[in-house]
């Protein structure tokens, strides 16, 4: 019931008129995740590490939304990048649904649930505390992001290593990481196999 909330409430996607009445849940959760393209590119191409991290920000708040972990001011500059709507995954307590999950249910690809949901958001606070663990356990010879069947989560993971460090090197490597999973998603979407 609330995937068919957030398909209902979200605005059209850019290029399509407002008063449409419909705008497919696919389309909707595949434009999120060209805005998060950006936000990693920009994240990536970086100038400074203040930057770097407000790409992170914007990236990871447009995953988690306004239900998710840490949404807000994650950088601490006193702007919160992100949307006001849903993310593309669920929010801590499974509210908003997020794009993902209504894409899913709404007979999108097989590969949104593989790949961007990870699986079953039936618990969705013990799959974000499954990111905490993974997080906190990281360490440069040992990555342990694989172990997040969820490739937005990753994207969130890349951007909570970015904001923990003070080298711009390292920021950016991290985007670069992101990068490979936002790709994953655009696949997830677009030529699922």
């Amino acid at each position: 019931m609330a995937s068919a909330v957030v398909v209902a409430a979200c605005a059209a996607p850019v290029g399509v008129p407002a008063d449409q009445a419909t705008v497919p849940a696919t389309e909707l959760l595949a434009e999120r995740i060209e805005v998060v393209a950006a936000h990693v590119a920009a994240w990536a191409d970086a100038p400074t590490l203040a930057d770097a991290k407000a790409a992170a920000e914007a990236a990871a708040n447009h995953v988690v939304g306004p239900g998710g972990p840490g949404f807000g001011d994650r950088d601490g500059d006193g702007t919160v990048r992100g949307p006001s709507d849903a993310g593309i995954l669920p929010g801590v307590d499974g509210d908003p649904a997020g794009f993902a999950l209504a894409a899913a249910e709404a007979g999108g690809p097989g590969c949104i649930t593989r790949d961007i949901l990870g699986g079953s958001w039936e618990d969705p606070a013990a799959r974000w505390a499954e990111l905490d663990e993974v997080v906190a356990a990281w360490r440069p010879d040992r990555n342990t992001m694989p172990r997040l069947a969820s490739h937005a989560q990753r994207i969130v993971g890349w951007a909570l290593l970015t904001f923990a460090t003070d080298d711009l090197d390292e920021a950016q490597t991290f985007a670069g990481h992101a990068r490979i999973h936002v790709q994953v998603a655009r696949d997830a979407v677009a030529d699922c196999r």
